[in-house]
């Protein structure tokens, strides 16, 4: 596979690194509208071909597919143009800034019968992996009951740099500079680490968001600090059970961290995902009646990146696909009409 990278700041050397090291996988060009950061990714990753807009790359045309790694704004018109010429896609998260256009995406490439996947990193996590091969397999019983978490604590500490100082930080505290709040940015995330640790898709939302005074008028320069910073969401499961999904980027003492507990009728699962590891636990056969969970040890298993490129060489498509992550936007949308409006909707 010869690969494009479309973008090359923020997640971009991440895509560069785990694609270099797949056999089979070649990066061949990279595209940015800023030709000093353009020129030093390629440098530092060993991309020959440089390229100042998308279109310049698609006629030259010696590529077969693109990771995405573009301001979300962007994704929606770069994605549906390489797929128009004919090139798979490796979109970064979320897929779109709204369901209508993430669901014009899936329609495009559904119909140009291309690999078209979505980079909800925690996918790589293996101890989520075997939680859900565990509910699937009914050792939990019918899940009853869920709770997922996202929490971090950059607005309460400087372990990540100073957000108050740093446009990296700030543009994600700002509407009119693209960002949706914690539920644009990581509620996908949470959202997904949710209904697929569980094996559920969502039926009903309900959903608060907040958004907190952090600075005098809720400005600092240029960025108007007004998208929302913590949300909570009540949901109900396709098959009935109760959820409860939140996330915070006031979480003090918690740099990021996820955390999803599926209780069952027979059995119960928890993940638990921090930068420095991960845990999974379950409480299953008899340990329920003494209420003693114990931590299974899981192996690795393959990235975003390498079922990428298997869908690519095996023309399957695999998970998660852009269909997958429409529907989670269309939960998004929901959540903030649901806080808008007070009151729960159907998102099936």
């Amino acid at each position: 596979m010869r690969l494009l990278i479309l973008g090359t700041g923020g997640m971009a050397a991440q895509h560069a690194k785990h694609f270099a090291a797949i056999e089979g996988v070649t990066l061949v060009g990279g595209v940015d509208v800023d030709p000093a950061r353009l020129a030093k990714f390629n440098a530092t990753h060993g991309i020959p071909n440089g390229f100042a807009s998308l279109q310049e790359a698609i006629a030259w045309g010696e590529f077969d597919a693109i990771a995405n790694v573009t301001p979300d704004r962007i994704h929606h018109e770069t994605s549906i143009a390489a797929l128009q010429a004919g090139k798979h896609v490796f979109c970064e998260k979320p897929l779109a800034t709204d369901a209508t256009k993430a669901f014009e995406m899936v329609d495009v490439a559904e119909k140009a019968g291309l690999i078209n996947m979505v980079n909800l990193t925690y996918r790589n996590v293996a101890q989520l992996q075997k939680a859900r091969e565990i509910v699937l397999s009914g050792q939990i019983g019918s899940v009853k009951h869920v709770e997922a978490s996202y929490l971090q604590s950059w607005l309460v500490s400087k372990a990540w740099g100073d957000w108050r100082t740093e446009s990296q930080w700030l543009w994600r505290l700002s509407k009119s500079h693209g960002s949706n709040g914690v539920l644009g940015d990581i509620g996908v995330h949470i959202l997904d680490f949710a209904s697929y640790g569980a094996g559920l898709d969502i039926d009903h939302v309900f959903a608060r968001l907040k958004t907190f005074d952090k600075a005098p008028d809720n400005k600092i320069g240029e960025y108007t600090l007004d998208a929302n910073d913590s949300f909570t969401m009540a949901v109900d499961f396709t098959n009935g059970a109760l959820g409860v999904i939140h996330a915070s980027r006031w979480a003090t003492g918690h740099l990021n961290e996820l955390r999803l507990r599926c209780y069952g009728d027979k059995g119960s699962v928890e993940v638990r995902h921090r930068h420095s590891g991960s845990e999974l636990l379950v409480c299953l056969g008899e340990d329920i009646e003494t209420a003693t969970w114990k931590t299974l040890e899981v192996e690795p298993v393959e990235t975003n990146y390498q079922r990428f490129a298997t869908a690519v060489k095996t023309g399957h498509n695999l998970e998660p696909s852009f269909r997958h992550a429409a529907n989670l936007q269309k939960v998004l949308d929901l959540a903030t009409v649901s806080d808008a409006e007070l009151r729960e909707l159907a998102a099936r």
